[in-house]
């Protein structure tokens, strides 16, 4: 298998691709749909072994420019994780932070937290998966006041997506061994709650690790069409299954067959209901294109605290910015990204959490999924000077 890139460059480039790549089923990377495809817009694509054949060649035909961002699949899957069977990753004590981690390994790590940080972690669970999973959270600060603002932070809505997943588990890391030393981490612990959820696509990601590593949606069955899953990021009840989704069940974009379908889904919006005068902010990490998201990402129109969310995002941009020199595309989620409804982020802002933005972690595309382990630590380091630099933001008022 190889994964290609395209950037179509005429109206017929964009037809020929749709029409092809829909023909084909093939895995698009970016966008996530066959309808995003654009002129001017970047299309990376996982070409299967046996449609490489035909693929390749009709598009020298059509005379459309493609690039081979990976041309041995297999090989990047095996390098991405290195010599992982002969590596200690047990101990919970010298937990690996650098490396990417089983569901039942973050699970083995959360109960570990629990146990061993009982003043600043309390480990619960919001519901159970379609395949019977806890669906567990993370609930981080300082027990100071009856009272807190808190912040929602969530993980691996998309199984394959393994740098979302790596990411909250840094986050806990260097809020536990920080709070101490770092007067900024312990403001956030002291004034505010956090809610983390490591893995919310419990069922998706174990199958990315046991079955299939480019697997996306959730497990849930579906009868007529022998298809699994839904995209737990298309089946929210906020202008649900509009543009930007799919009506079939095969389809990467599956809305599901009613909002809230998804076990996953609902569990976390009911918790989120339940606590939506204390939510004060939303953070969801998904991969890759290094973006900064905010609402809408179902039309183009301008948020009503645009001016405090806009400020927030520009600040936490140039944070990230000055770690390493990385630079992150920020803005509304529709014009920014594309189009989609469903999505977390604006039901979470719909819902009256003012805050609500979507992280699209490294790379751009030359690494795609497969971002290795060794891009952890930087990956993880930038995105911490966001995430702090908005939490920061939302504990002064913004006007």
């Amino acid at each position: 298998d190889k994964v290609i890139r395209v950037v179509p460059e005429s109206e017929r480039e964009t037809q020929i691709l749709r029409a092809a790549f829909n023909r084909l089923k093939v895995d698009l990377w970016q966008p996530s749909s066959p309808l995003h495809i654009a002129e001017g817009a970047v299309a990376d694509v996982r070409v299967p072994q046996n449609a490489t054949r035909s693929l390749l060649p009709y598009l020298q035909q059509a005379n459309i420019q493609y690039t081979i961002l990976i041309s041995d699949l297999q090989q990047a899957i095996e390098n991405q994780t290195g010599g992982r069977s002969h590596r200690n990753r047990r101990s919970l004590s010298g937990y690996n932070y650098e490396v990417y981690h089983s569901l039942e390994e973050i699970e083995d790590w959360m109960h570990y937290l629990n146990r061993t940080y009982s003043d600043l972690v309390h480990m619960f669970s919001v519901g159970k998966s379609y395949e019977g999973r806890p669906l567990y959270v993370l609930k981080l600060g300082k027990r100071s006041r009856p009272y807190k603002k808190a912040v929602w932070i969530d993980c691996g809505i998309h199984a394959r997506e393994w740098i979302g997943p790596a990411f909250c588990q840094w986050f806990v890391k260097e809020a536990l061994q920080t709070y101490q030393t770092d007067p900024d981490m312990r403001k956030m612990l002291t004034q505010l709650y956090f809610y983390i959820m490591p893995v919310f696509n419990v069922d998706g990601y174990h199958f990315s690790w046991t079955n299939d590593r480019f697997w996306r949606k959730t497990r849930s069955k579906n009868m007529r069409f022998h298809c699994h899953g839904v995209d737990a990021n298309r089946n929210w009840k906020v202008k649900w299954c509009d543009e930007g989704a799919s009506l079939h069940p095969c389809d990467d974009t599956y809305c599901g067959p009613f909002p809230e379908s998804e076990p996953e889904v609902k569990a976390v919006a009911h918790f989120l209901r339940k606590h939506r005068k204390q939510i004060k902010a939303y953070l969801s990490f998904h991969a890759y294109a290094q973006m900064l998201l905010y609402p809408y990402s179902y039309k183009y129109a301008t948020i009503p605290n645009f001016n405090c969310v806009e400020s927030a995002a520009y600040n936490a941009v140039n944070a990230l910015q000055s770690a390493y020199g990385v630079r992150y595309r920020y803005g509304p989620a529709s014009s920014t990204l594309y189009v989609s409804s469903g999505s977390s982020m604006d039901w979470a802002y719909k819902n009256g959490i003012p805050y609500a933005f979507a992280f699209e972690l490294r790379d751009t595309g030359h690494f795609g999924f497969l971002l290795p382990e060794t891009l952890i630590k930087p990956t993880c380091t930038e995105t911490m000077l966001a995430v702090k630099n908005i939490t920061l933001h939302l504990l002064k008022k913004c006007h």
